[in-house]
C-alpha cells in the first residue's frame, strides 16, 4: 500500500516555508506522493452544489480561502525535494487549454525527474467556468478529447491530433515527460467518472471510499475499451480505522491519501510536519 498526503496546497501550506517543511517531512517519513487541489476562482454567491457535502457547500472558510495554482505550487516544492511524487488531485481539465497544459505538465515532469501524476476531473462549479469563459456543457466530452490530445503531445515525436475541441498537425513539443508520458488519474464520485477512468485513465480516485457500484462501473468502462481493469491504479482517502487497509487492498486499492487539513469531510487530518514522523511506522507496516 502506498501513502500520500492530500490537500497539500491549502491552509498553512500556502506559505512557502510551510509547504517545503511539509513535503520534506513527508519524504523522510516515507510518503510516496503529495496531492494538490484546484479552483481558479470561487464566486462568492455560487449556487452550484458541491457534490461531496450534504450541505452543498465547500468546507472551510469558503469561498475566501487561499488555493495556490497547483502546478506552480508543485514546481516550487519540487525544487526542495527529490523523491516524493507530485500530483494534482484534482486539476479541472476542461478549464484549461490542453496544449498549454500538456506543455506545463511535461516541463514540470522533466524538471522534477519524472515525479508528476496528473489527477483530473470535469468540475462541478458552473460559476467558475463562466468566470473563465469556458462552456460548462459537454465538459465530459471535452475532457476526454483533451486527454487524447495531451497524450499525443507527450508521446508522439511529431504530434498530431484532430478533434472537435482541439486540433494540431505535426506540432513539435519539447521537453517530453521523463518516462514518455505522465500518468493520468481520473477523480470523481459518479459512475460516469468511473467508466471514463476505466476507458481512458491510468488510475481512478473516487472521492469517498471505494463503493462497489463505482468499481463495477470502472470494470465496465475497461471492458468497453478492451483494457485490464486490474491495471488501473485505485487511490482513495485513508480510512479512519487503519485496520481496514488490508480490506481495501483486497478490493484493489493501492494508494491511500491522508488529509493535511481538518473540516474536509475526511478523518485523520495531519496537524503539521511534526506529525509525520509517527506515520513512518504505519507506512512501513502496510507497505
Amino acid at each position: 500500500m502506498k501513502f500520500g498526503l492530500r490537500y497539500c496546497n491549502t491552509g498553512r501550506y500556502t506559505d512557502p516555508a510551510e509547504a517545503v517543511a511539509l513535503l520534506r517531512a513527508a519524504e523522510a517519513a516515507g510518503f510516496e506522493s503529495a496531492w494538490t487541489v484546484e479552483h481558479v476562482v470561487v464566486p462568492r454567491d455560487y449556487r452550484s452544489a458541491y457534490p461531496y457535502s450534504p450541505t452543498g457547500r465547500m468546507p472551510g472558510r469558503e469561498p475566501a480561502f487561499s488555493i495556490p495554482d497547483p502546478l506552480i505550487w508543485m514546481a516550487y516544492v519540487a525544487a526542495a525535494t527529490s523523491r516524493i511524487r507530485l500530483a494534482t488531485g484534482i486539476l479541472i481539465l476542461p478549464e484549461h487549454n490542453p496544449v498549454l497544459c500538456a506543455k506545463q505538465v511535461a516541463t514540470l515532469d522533466h524538471l522534477s525527474g519524472g515525479r508528476v501524476i496528473l489527477g483530473i476531473g470535469v468540475g462541478w462549479l458552473r460559476e467558475e467556468f463562466d468566470a473563465l469563459g469556458v462552456p460548462f456543457a459537454r465538459r465530459g466530452a471535452r475532457t476526454e478529447e483533451y486527454i487524447g490530445a495531451m497524450r499525443a503531445l507527450w508521446e508522439q515525436e511529431t504530434p498530431s491530433y484532430r478533434g472537435e475541441f482541439v486540433s494540431f498537425e505535426a506540432a513539435y513539443m519539447r521537453p517530453k515527460p521523463v518516462r514518455g508520458s505522465v500518468p493520468i488519474v481520473i477523480g470523481g464520485h459518479s459512475p460516469a467518472a468511473a467508466r471514463r477512468a476505466g476507458r481512458l485513465a491510468d488510475g481512478f480516485f473516487p472521492a469517498r471510499g471505494c463503493p462497489p457500484e463505482l468499481m463495477d462501473a470502472l470494470r465496465e468502462g475497461a471492458a468497453e475499451a478492451g483494457r485490464d481493469p486490474a491495471a488501473i491504479e485505485i487511490t482513495v482517502s485513508a480510512p479512519e480505522d487503519l485496520d481496514q487497509l488490508p480490506r481495501l487492498a483486497e478490493a484493489g486499492v493501492s494508494r491511500v491519501l491522508v488529509p493535511v487539513m481538518a473540516n474536509t469531510g475526511v478523518t485523520r487530518p495531519i496537524a503539521g510536519p511534526e506529525d509525520l514522523g509517527a506515520w513512518a511506522e504505519v507506512i512501513a507496516r502496510y507497505a
